[in-house]
């Protein structure tokens, strides 16, 4: 048997009166989990620990069989493993977001955060303006990495794990209130919009239509993190598929095989059906028993607060991942468990997430149910099936204490 999640990043979300008061989930034209939706388990499932943040660290976390309260120490430390950043445990990792401001104000902290995401920028065009701000800021107690996008790192020397505000939940709101209260933090995030608000590279980037990538934004602090070993705690050997340096570093601190493919990089048009078929080849060809499937599209596109594309990036998913996954594993006559779900939602309406239980379909080619269910919100409500605690649904997944 192999198992297999596919999981639709932020892909929950509320009833849009465009949509004809349907979630893009129900309205979006989903053949393939239609079709699984007939035959599987329905059910919603509460990812988010009570008071703990609605982030996909601490969901995805929750979803792989981590219960956050006991594993999660901050999400940047994660992706620090996904970079390849040795951290000390004095050290204290911040997210760095390139992120767009206003520019017409005169003060830094009268400016608005437009974009979190500057128009989804690519990674050559960060890494140049990342090095510029290097240059100018990098110390021995501050130091920079490059990611991936838009997602950056700074490693702290000796800091401290600060409250900081993510860029995406205060989309069109002046700054501020949420800058950081510790002055050198504050200090390089305004010496930052002074480097690369007229740097040459968004200078062509305005020319071109796109978002100036003008300032950094720090959030995301957390220390040293220590995740069990995924095989040790399932028996079983595991792989992640992902373009983002936040499920890339859980699985390197749970022990997985990190998956490259090329063209994946975490926007509306990431290389979806590169995706399906590494993971058909990571559990055939390398004979793996568990391959996480990441696509960051939906997430992405809540931020934007874009209803067309986030309805896009759904369908891409059923079609070029869901599809094209369980067709080769069908040609193949391999037996397998496929769970579907969001981490999170992020609804259009507040273009951040929440911490609401989010649908989950389990489908198991041995063993086809007979249902009349249709997989999107409310017919997951409908269903009855409730898992309180996230962490607990990978258990279901694996059969665990199952007859």
């Amino acid at each position: 048997m192999k198992y297999v999640i596919v999981l639709g990043d932020g892909m929950a979300d509320e009833p849009i009166g465009e949509l004809g008061d349907k979630t893009p989930l129900e309205y979006a034209k989903t053949a393939t989990m239609d079709e699984l939706a007939l035959e599987s388990e329905i059910g919603l499932v509460h990812t988010i620990p009570e008071g703990m943040s609605p982030g996909s660290d601490t969901a995805n976390l929750a979803v792989l069989g981590y219960d956050p309260k006991k594993y999660y120490t901050g999400r940047s430390p994660l992706e620090a493993l996904s970079i390849g950043v040795n951290m000390k445990s004095t050290d204290v990792a911040l997210r760095c977001n390139i992120v767009t401001l206003s520019e017409e104000e005169n003060v830094y902290e009268e400016r608005k955060i437009l974009d979190h995401s500057s128009s989804e920028i690519s990674t050559e065009d960060a890494k140049i303006l990342l090095e510029a701000v290097r240059e100018e800021l990098e110390t021995d107690i501050y130091k920079y990495y490059l990611g991936t996008s838009y997602r950056h790192l700074t490693i702290w020397d000796n800091g401290e794990v600060v409250d900081l505000k993510p860029p995406h939940d205060i989309l069109g709101q002046v700054i501020g209130n949420y800058l950081p209260k510790e002055a050198p933090l504050k200090e390089m995030m305004v010496k930052s919009f002074n480097i690369l608000n007229n740097h040459p590279l968004n200078l062509e980037r305005k020319e071109k239509g796109l978002n100036k990538a003008n300032s950094i934004w720090f959030w995301g602090a957390g220390t040293k993190p220590a995740l069990d070993s995924f095989e040790d705690k399932n028996n079983k050997k595991g792989a992640m598929i992902s373009a983002v340096d936040l499920l890339k570093g859980i699985a390197v601190g749970a022990g997985m095989k990190v998956v490259h493919v090329d063209g994946a990089d975490g926007t509306l048009h990431t290389n979806y059906e590169g995706k399906a078929r590494a993971a058909y080849e990571v559990l055939t060809e390398d004979n793996y028993d568990f391959v996480y499937v990441h696509v960051e599209a939906p997430d992405e596109m809540g931020h934007q607060g874009s209803v067309s594309k986030k309805v896009e990036a759904i369908e891409a998913l059923d079609k070029k991942v869901i599809k094209v996954l369980k067709e080769l594993l069908d040609e193949s006559a391999t037996d397998y468990r496929m769970l579907i779900l969001p981490d999170h939602p992020t609804p259009i309406r507040c273009r951040t997430h929440t911490s609401d239980p989010v649908p989950y379909m389990l489908f198991d080619s041995t063993k086809k149910l007979s249902k009349s269910w249709q997989y999107n919100e409310s017919e997951a409500q409908l269903s009855g099936n409730y898992i309180e605690n996230g962490y607990t649904l990978i258990d279901k997944l694996f059969q665990v204490n199952e007859n």
